[in-house]
Parts: structure tokens; C-alpha cells; sequence
């Protein structure tokens, strides 16, 4: 069986995810520019709010999670995989069919908790229609997300990290052709949802069938195996269901501020462009790398691959963080700032960015936790994180929004993501050697903190210095501060041994 080779899959779904992210702006510009933050965008946010939703459950989250560890432990054992993975597909497909009925039947429903400050106006009718036309992607995406977790257990990253991309060159050419064609923008976008679930699911399951899974739907059974997938599926169902609460607490706060949900958006979309790149790479490798060599009895080479992950994440996620804070300003007006999207809608946006990007490093580092307790068939002990984390973000959104209105729901998403990192990580502690942190990591820790407080001054210096440019081309101005921090962040690793770029050449040579 093809061995998971971690740094050289941490660069493939990184790049890809990259792309995906940076395509992902091209939509969000076009979004901004085309609707702004009126009642279509608003509406358009929470409707697709909804499939992105429940996928926490069925694709990235809780089935994934119990998923992935079972099956490549069956990998790594020569067991029937195709046989679990083709019954753990035709039992998935049968629930979420069932989902997307009965979440067509009670969309009003589903609006009113997902925003309830809609009632009363045209943005309620609205996302409602909105959500019966994109809540079938649930199905599409959360089926392609099974499938990709079968390549990515047999060291296949590719397809699967390439698959995002569709969506977003869909949902950019929709609004692109409805603009020049005179239609409905807003039902143009909904529309393109389910036909990139569709066009998703394709690559993917194409990609597995040359892998040799070429998964069947047949009558799903409740068999043993798929009972013991359900018991471990199911704690972290109700972990999913728990920030899917912190969610919802969020996008309630921002429905009473005009305008407020599609600064969270805009805001949210950005953030997570390190969160995706980094943290979504090293979390798709991690947990089928952890589960196998779990299973082969590899607790050194276990350690190994969790330090680097914890290393290679912090040099990228730390400085990311520290730009975000220092420079959001200049990033929101230059991508966002045109059309209907007014000065006012910058400001807000990017004041939301620097609160979100407080938090960074710590939603990064659930990530490489996590998998700790995947790969080892433990849902439970993140579970009762999670509720830790959901009551935090509850007081703080419901607490704070009266006193700094919208911006409580970031300060509430920061603060609780700090606390779900903490507790991953006291939880950890006891999971023996594999878990220990080398010397290695303890001595570059620190490294990487320093650098990136200079790449801070670095930033904010340059900001200084390029005002007069951003008043004639904010796109030139933001190209030279961003080079230039990057640049400066380079010299600083270099200079405090922060990270060798030879020993990731290294470790992509020897699939380490």
C-alpha cells in the first residue's frame, strides 16, 4: 500500500487549498462589488450558511473524523477496506437524502434559527428561497468528502484538495455570466451551489476508482461495523453540534446589525486563508499518518510526524496571524472596496479580521491536536472540550454584543478558540511518547514567536512609509507591503534559526 509521505502532502493539499483560497477571493470580490452588504448578499450568506453547516457533521466533521481512522486502520491491516468504505458511502448517502427533505420541508424553520433578525423583511423570504436551491450540495459535498478521505488514508492527496477549486470557479463565472446577461445575480450564484456539489463529487469519486475504490451505492445495512462507526461517529457528531451552536450564537448576534453578517463573512473568509491552507493540509495528512502508524505499533515515527506538524504550522500560521492583526485595514480596502461595498463596510470588516486572526494560531493547533485523539478512536475527550468552548462563546457574544455590538461575536469565536486549544492540549498529555514535544520544536518555538513580532514592526513600519501609495494604487502599495514583510520574515527565521528551508527538501526527499 502507497506510505503517506507527510511533508510532500501537507505541500500538495497546502497548494491546492491555496488556490482554492485565492480563487475563493476572486468570488468574494465579485460578491462584494455585485451586492455589497444588502439584503441579497445577507440572504446568500445564511443559505449557504446552512449545507456548509451540516457538512461539519457528515463531510470534514464528525463521520469523516470516525471515518478515516477505522479505514485506514483496515488499510494498514490488508483487510476488505473497499468493502467498509463502500457501506460506510451507501449508509451516508441514505441519511443525507433524508436530510435534504426534511431541511426543504422546514427552511423557514431553519432560517429563523439560523438569523432570526430577518423576520419582517425581505431578507427572510429571500433566504429561505436561497436555501432550498443550495441545501442538496449537503449531500454532494459530504459524499465527495467521504471519497476523499479514502485517497488521502492511501497517501492520495491531489484530487481531493483540488476539488474545492471547482466550487469557487463555478460561483465566479455564475455571477460574471449573470451580470453580462442581465440576470438575477443573487439566484445565479445559489444556483451554481448544487452544481458544484455535483462537478466536486464527480473529480473525486473518478479519482478513487483509478485508486480502486470505485465506491457503489447499495442497501445500507446496520452492520457491526457500521454500528462501531456510529458509536464512535457519535461524540463527535455532538462535538460538531457544539460549534455549530457557537455558529449559530455568532450569525444571531451580527442578524440584529445591519450589514454585520457580510462583515463576519468577509471577515471569516480571509482568516481563514492561513487556517486553510495550514491547518486543513496538516489535519487531512496527519490523521490517516497518526491511525496507521498507530496501528503498526510506530511510536517514534508518531511523534515525529506530530512535532513536524506542529512546527511546520506555527512557521507559517504565526506570522499570518501578526499580519492580520497589524496590517487589515490595507488588505480589506484593496480586495473589497468597490462597487456597493462602501469606506464604512471596509472599516468593519477589517476590524472583525484582526479580532478573528487573534485567534489563528489557536485554531490551527486544534488541528494538529485533534488528530491526537482521532487516530486513536477518542471522540468523546473533544466533545467535552467543545461544550467548555460553546458555553465561553455564548456568554461572551450574548454578553458583550449590547456593549460593542457585532464585533462581540469575533472577540466571543477568538477567546472560546483559545480555550478548545488549551483543553486539547492538557488532554493530550497523557497519550505517552508520541505526544512529547522534541527538542527540536521546544528550541524553534520561541525563534518563531520573535520573528514574527519583528515581521510585526516590519509591517507596521512599511504601512507608514506606503500611505501616500495606497492614495493613489492600493493594489501596488499592498503587493510591496506584503513582499516586503514576507521578505523581512525570511531574513528574521534566518538570522534566528527559526526554520531551514533545507531540511523541508529534506523531508519531502524522504517522505517525512
Amino acid at each position: 500500500m502507497k506510505p503517506i509521505r507527510l511533508m510532500r502532502g501537507f505541500l500538495t493539499v497546502g497548494v491546492w487549498t491555496l488556490a482554492s483560497r485565492i480563487l475563493g477571493f476572486v468570488r468574494d470580490i465579485l460578491f462584494a462589488a455585485y451586492l455589497g452588504a444588502g439584503p441579497a448578499a445577507e440572504a446568500f450568506v445564511v443559505a449557504f450558511s446552512l449545507p456548509n453547516m451540516f457538512r461539519r457533521f457528515f463531510a470534514e466533521g464528525a463521520f469523516n473524523m470516525a471515518f478515516v481512522p477505522l479505514f485506514s486502520k483496515k488499510v494498514e491491516g490488508g483487510e476488505d477496506a473497499r468493502d467498509f468504505a463502500e457501506q460506510a458511502f451507501s449508509l451516508l448517502a441514505t441519511v443525507l437524502i433524508v436530510l435534504t427533505v426534511l431541511a426543504s420541508l422546514f427552511m423557514p424553520a431553519l432560517v429563523y434559527a439560523m438569523a432570526s433578525g430577518f423576520a419582517g423583511d425581505e431578507r427572510f423570504d429571500l433566504a429561505v428561497d436561497y436555501g432550498r436551491v443550495a441545501f442538496p450540495y449537503i449531500l454532494f459535498i459530504s459524499l465527495a468528502a467521504l471519497l476523499s478521505g479514502v485517497l488521502n488514508a492511501t497517501g492520495r492527496f491531489a484530487a481531493a484538495a483540488a476539488a474545492p477549486v471547482l466550487l469557487n470557479i463555478i460561483l465566479a463565472g455564475a455571477m460574471i455570466a449573470a451580470a453580462k446577461a442581465g440576470w438575477d445575480i443573487g439566484q445565479a450564484l445559489v444556483w451554481g451551489i448544487p452544481f458544484a456539489g455535483i462537478a466536486q463529487l464527480a473529480l473525486v469519486w473518478v479519482a478513487a476508482s483509478r485508486a480502486g475504490f470505485a465506491l457503489r451505492l447499495r442497501l445500507p445495512r446496520l452492520t457491526p461495523e457500521m454500528r462501531k462507526l456510529a458509536i464512535i461517529a457519535a461524540p463527535a457528531a455532538l462535538a460538531g453540534g457544539v460549534v455549530q451552536v457557537n455558529l449559530l450564537v455568532g450569525r444571531q448576534v451580527a442578524s440584529f446589525f445591519e450589514g454585520s453578517i457580510q462583515y463576519l463573512n468577509l471577515a471569516d473568509r480571509l482568516y481563514q486563508l492561513p487556517l486553510g491552507v495550514v491547518a486543513i493540509a496538516i489535519g487531512v495528512v496527519l490523521l490517516p499518518d497518526l491511525s496507521r502508524r498507530l496501528r503498526a505499533g510506530d511510536e517514534e515515527n508518531s511523534r515525529h510526524g506530530f512535532n513536524r506538524a506542529a512546527e511546520f504550522a506555527l512557521f507559517l500560521t504565526l506570522p499570518c496571524a501578526v499580519a492580520l492583526v497589524v496590517i487589515p485595514e490595507p488588505i480589506i480596502s484593496t480586495l473589497f472596496q468597490r462597487g456597493r461595498f462602501t469606506p464604512e463596510d471596509a472599516r468593519a470588516t477589517a476590524l472583525a479580521v484582526a479580532v478573528y486572526s487573534a485567534g489563528l494560531p489557536a485554531f490551527v493547533m486544534q488541528k494538529v491536536l485533534q488528530p491526537l485523539f482521532y487516530a486513536r478512536e477518542d471522540t468523546k475527550s473533544p466533545f467535552r472540550y467543545a461544550l467548555v468552548a460553546m458555553v465561553i462563546n455564548a456568554v461572551i457574544a450574548i454578553g458583550l454584543a449590547p456593549v460593542i455590538g457585532y464585533i462581540a461575536a469575533a472577540c466571543a469565536t477568538t477567546l472560546a478558540g483559545w480555550a478548545m486549544m488549551i483543553l486539547l492540549w492538557r488532554g493530550s498529555r497523557h497519550m505517552g511518547t508520541a505526544v512529547h514535544l522534541d527538542e527540536r520544536l521546544r528550541r524553534r518555538i520561541w525563534r518563531i514567536i520573535v520573528a514574527s513580532a519583528g515581521l510585526g514592526a516590519i509591517l507596521w513600519g512599511l504601512e507608514q512609509a506606503l500611505a501616500p501609495l495606497f492614495e493613489i494604487t492600493r493594489p501596488v502599495a499592498l503587493t510591496l507591503l506584503i513582499l516586503g514583510g514576507t521578505i523581512g520574515y525570511f531574513i528574521l527565521c534566518s538570522i534566528l534559526d527559526a526554520f531551514r528551508l533545507s531540511e523541508l527538501r529534506k523531508a519531502m526527499k524522504r517522505g517525512g
